[in-house]
């Protein structure tokens, strides 16, 4: 049998059909694949792991990791914690005996046969020898693995697992041992939210590779080793992206880019023009995109799909006569509704200058991040028609937003409306006032740093970056927040330090970040001293001692429960050995009541661990916000040193860093 290379499209449904679609003058199956498993949403892998044959691999919702390989038909795998699906001779189950959380597959080791297979979960990482049916190795991950990505980063010779977890990332070699961290400490970086997507790739273009995160904050972060290069941000969007790939689907040279839905459709676009080229949907979310040289077989159930990409003759072109038949049909369709608007049109502009008065009759706004659904529509009653509507728009965040409104305007006594389009976009601090309430006190928050740069250009700034009813002329101002009060003062020294002045630390790392890039400032350092932040901040770090210092306890008074526990179990057996039946009851009463003392313990020290969490994550937070004052070497040596403060446990020494920079230290 022909195999090919094909990208392989994972729904999530109860039951999955593999169906791989073949290109003549159109995209059409030529086989499909059953199975009855749930898959988890990204984790969807090929593995070639006997170095030769590609293998399907995903995680299942039931805490397995299915392994479809069709190559190897017939073959029962050894029993450890590989077996065979008893539904299917084609599929093996990697039994994990808790929820995964992310997996991957590919090159680790130098004395592997094949790829390993890397499963993580929120205590453990797992790299397993598929062809061996064998651990690699199984090391606990203290920060949860929430996802998972698989290479090489930067100068470091060999291929690395790097997981993302609450808030921090973490890099394994082949050993997966503590040796390792010891040489190469310098990849653990702190991230500002918990960690949901990675990516490898020279984003730079010097032919190394960097590390994105993706993180719940919508923060997109750029890793060049351990060195933070570059942050974007992302609004919250109806539908997630949940998995793309780049793949020449129609044979014109260049990879289009694939992306599957969390609403179940699926697109590939041209990288040149975002044009659709070609778009399918399933029932329900895909799970993952992924590319294989996969062969080509028959089954008979399932929800998989598989598209093989065009032949070279058609060069870009996925449609066949009858589709031209189509569009010929459908641009006389829209000829027709053309025309029917311009009647509309004609009939409407003759009501509107007889009555000499128009109405806003409906109101649809699009904007991500904004409305829930991405979307906001208003309809003024009748009583209230007017040639004005106004609707509240409120950013979450201080990011630009685009606005695209379509607006339906008429006559009073019209049927038919005018659609006016429009695109307007906000500027990142729009939620800012210039009317500024006079009884407000005065925020105690500052950060100053120094400029090499005319007081005009800050003033340009300004005007860009900020909702002013009229252009300002000054670089000092003073803002009211509109999102809960709070004043934000600006102003510029004739020496070119500049002060900001706030109690949101966070709107002081935006405000540094923006006027950085807007004057293509590199490096800037910055001394910053926000009392009332830092003071939560202190006791934070108070509550992670006492937490700590409970979790030993905790630990400790398991451990000694479970050594009573095995004296009572052979105290026990040697009663009912001896006949002494009264004895081995009591025994048994006092394990029981040991027993339900031991789950009240795991609970309040599950308890215990998320709070110890949640209070670490507000410190990686933090060690974030202090770097986010600051631009270029002088952010990362403010994270790095405030990192090894915290790895010390001196605490003055971590807010004289975070005041003055890492020179302090």
């Amino acid at each position: 049998m022909k195999s090919f290379s094909l990208p392989v499209f994972v729904a999530r449904q109860q039951n999955y059909l593999l169906t791989e679609y073949t290109v003549g003058t159109m995209l059409v199956p030529i086989f499909t694949l059953k199975l009855n498993h749930k898959i988890n949403p990204r984790m969807v892998t090929v593995g070639k792991f006997d170095g030769v044959h590609p293998c399907l691999t995903a995680a299942t919702q039931a805490g397995k990791v299915f392994i479809h390989n069709p190559h190897a038909r017939g073959q029962k795998p050894v029993a450890h914690r590989l077996s065979q699906s008893t539904q299917d001779s084609d599929i093996s189950l990697l039994n994990i005996n808790q929820a995964v959380t992310c997996l991957t597959a590919g090159t680790l080791g130098p004395n592997t046969t094949g790829d390993t297979l890397l499963v993580g979960s929120q205590t453990n990482l797992l790299a397993y020898d598929v062809h061996d049916n064998a651990d690699i190795f199984y090391t606990e991950v203290s920060d949860g693995a929430n996802a998972i990505v698989l290479g090489k980063l930067g100068d470091i010779p060999n291929p690395l697992a790097i997981i993302g977890g609450n808030c921090a990332l973490q890099g394994f070699d082949f050993e997966g041992n503590d040796h390792f961290w010891t040489l190469l400490e310098k990849i653990t970086a702190v991230t500002g939210d918990n960690v949901r997507s990675l990516v490898l790739c020279d984003f730079t273009g010097d032919g190394k590779n960097e590390l994105l995160v993706g993180s719940e904050d919508f923060d997109i972060r750029v890793f060049k080793e351990d060195e933070l290069v570059s942050e974007m941000t992302e609004n919250e969007s109806k539908n997630h992206a949940m998995s793309i790939h780049a793949f020449d689907l129609n044979a014109d040279g260049v990879v289009e880019l694939i992306t599957g839905w969390s609403n179940g459709k699926i697109d590939a676009r041209s990288d040149r023009t975002g044009e659709v080229i070609f778009k399918d949907n399933f029932s329900s979310s895909v799970a993952g995109v992924v590319e294989g040289d996969y062969r080509s077989c028959a089954v008979t159930r399932g929800q998989f799909r598989g598209y093989l990409p065009a032949s070279k003759d058609l060069k870009g072109n996925l449609m066949d006569s009858s589709v031209e038949q189509d569009l010929i049909r459908e641009l006389s369709q829209r000829r027709q509704n053309l025309l029917l608007e311009l009647r509309n049109y004609e009939e409407n502009a003759k009501g509107v200058s007889e009555t000499n008065k128009t109405i806003i009759r409906a109101v649809l706004i699009f904007a991500e991040g904004i409305f829930e659904g991405e979307s906001h529509v208003v309809h003024p009653s009748v009583q209230n028609l007017s040639g004005c509507v106004q609707v509240p728009i409120v950013p979450p965040k201080d990011i630009p937003v685009d606005l695209h409104i379509k607006a339906f305007v008429g006559g009073k006594t019209s049927t038919q409306f005018h659609v006016f389009e429009i695109t307007r976009q906000l500027p990142r601090f729009s939620m800012y006032d210039i009317t500024v309430d006079s009884s407000a006190a005065p925020p105690t928050g500052r950060v100053t740093f120094s400029i090499n740069d005319r007081p005009q250009r800050v003033v340009m700034w300004l005007n860009q970056n900020f909702l002013l009813p009229e252009g300002v002329e000054s670089p000092d101002i003073t803002l009211n927040s509109l999102r809960g009060g709070g004043l934000l003062s600006i102003s510029m020294a004739s020496s070119g330090q500049i002060t900001l002045t706030t109690d949101d630390i966070d709107l002081a790392g935006d405000l540094v970040q923006s006027l950085a890039s807007f004057l293509a400032i590199e490096d800037l350092s910055a001394e910053a001293d926000f009392p009332g932040y830092f003071e939560e901040l202190r006791t934070t770090l108070t509550e992670v001692d006492e937490f700590h210092s409970v979790h030993q306890k905790l630990t400790a008074a398991m451990a000694d429960h479970s050594n009573y526990i095995r004296n009572m179990l052979v105290q026990a057996e040697d009663a009912r050995l001896m006949g002494e039946m009264t004895t081995m009851k009591k025994r048994y009463r006092e394990l029981y009541d040991l027993n339900r003392d031991l789950v009240n313990e795991y609970k309040i020290r599950s308890n215990n661990h998320n709070a110890l969490l949640a209070c670490l994550k507000s410190v990686n937070q933090a060690i974030q916000r202090a770097g986010r004052l600051r631009v270029g070497k002088p952010k990362n040596q403010v994270i790095a040193a405030c990192r090894d403060a915290i790895k010390s446990n001196n605490v003055n020494a971590l807010f004289r860093i975070m005041r003055a920079g890492a020179a302090s230290s």
